[in-house]
């Protein structure tokens, strides 16, 4: 991913912790679904097996992940993985 503001992550733990047709576009298509909230990535980043946290999940986490994660460019794999 390239050319990230701070809001971006913050812009994807929205989506993905309340927006279930996104959810569904981030597990078929990753770079689609991404690209449609104006982020674009390597598509040699995308893991082959896709998992992604609960709504409920991230959403209680968020605090959380946002220490964990310093942009939307690490987070791809770390949601993508299911785990948090």
């Amino acid at each position: 991913m390239a050319n990230f503001n701070p809001g971006d992550l913050d812009t994807l733990l929205d989506k993905l912790s309340s927006d279930d047709a996104f959810r569904e576009q981030m597990l078929g298509n990753p770079a689609q679904a991404l690209a449609g909230i104006g982020l674009n990535i390597d598509p040699a980043q995308i893991p082959a097996i896709r998992t992604l946290p609960s709504k409920d999940a991230l959403a209680a986490d968020r605090a959380t992940i946002q220490a964990k994660l310093d942009s939307a460019a690490g987070a791809l794999p770390f949601f993508l993985s299911g785990t948090l």
